[in-house]
């Protein structure tokens, strides 16, 4: 039996994958936006949350697994990629080695740490936005895409700082640095809300798709499971 994709699906799936590798490129960026110190992830990291509400909203939690273990394995390859890339020798003309290294030189420790985060807070996202949509029968979508996305960020920064910092980092500093950035993260969603509500209401429109995710299995490990 033939099994078709939905276009939309399959971009949203894309852009989400895009927006995973390339937080972990700008990462190594630290930025200064008035008082607060961040790293430069921030500008495009919280969009992948966005899009996780967008699909386990329209989809439901199994499209959402499927796509969170394809952006595991998106930023899993990229990694070992960059190291491939750093092991090879330089040419002897070229100067940019240290810059090149700097940038795709993910240390193992924060890399772990990454993936370890990602994994928690995006299945945390998509778990929650699932659950409150069956209780709330589909209404409420502001409040589920808020709540879901503050606590998913918010266990990818306690789980981040301290696997990537622990021991380099006051406790306090890492503290703060966890609130700071589950709270901004957490902003950006609300800042783009009017717009992420507009694109559910027009895929649900167009695809015709609105699932409630009654009686699945909520197994992260079972992928297959569509």
């Amino acid at each position: 039996m033939q099994k078709n994709v939905s276009l939309p699906f399959m971009l949203l799936g894309i852009l989400f994958n895009v927006c995973l590798v390339a937080s972990n490129l700008l990462e190594t960026k630290v930025i200064q936006l008035g008082p607060v110190t961040a790293t430069a992830g921030l500008i495009v990291f919280p969009i992948s949350y966005i899009i996780n509400d967008c699909i386990a909203e329209i989809w439901g939690f199994k499209k959402a697994r499927l796509i969170i273990w394809c952006g595991f394995a998106m930023n899993f390859l990229t990694i070992g990629f960059a190291r491939i890339a750093i092991l090879l020798p330089a040419a002897s003309f070229w100067e940019g080695e240290e810059s090149f290294n700097f940038v795709f030189g993910l240390a193992p420790r924060i890399a772990i740490a990454s993936l370890l985060a990602f994994l928690a807070g995006s299945f945390l996202n998509a778990y929650i936005m699932s659950k409150m949509k069956i209780a709330s029968h589909g209404k409420h979508f502001s409040l589920r895409a808020i709540t879901s996305t503050l606590i998913g960020e918010s266990a990818d920064s306690l789980l981040f700082f301290p696997i990537a910092f622990g021991g380099l980092i006051p406790v306090y500093e890492l503290l703060i640095m966890v609130v700071t950035q589950a709270c901004l993260k957490s902003l950006y969603e609300v800042i783009i809300l009017p717009v992420t509500i507009q694109v559910v209401k027009y895929i649900k429109k167009t695809d015709q798709t609105d699932v409630y995710d009654q009686g699945i299995s909520y197994n992260i490990i079972k992928i297959k499971d569509l």
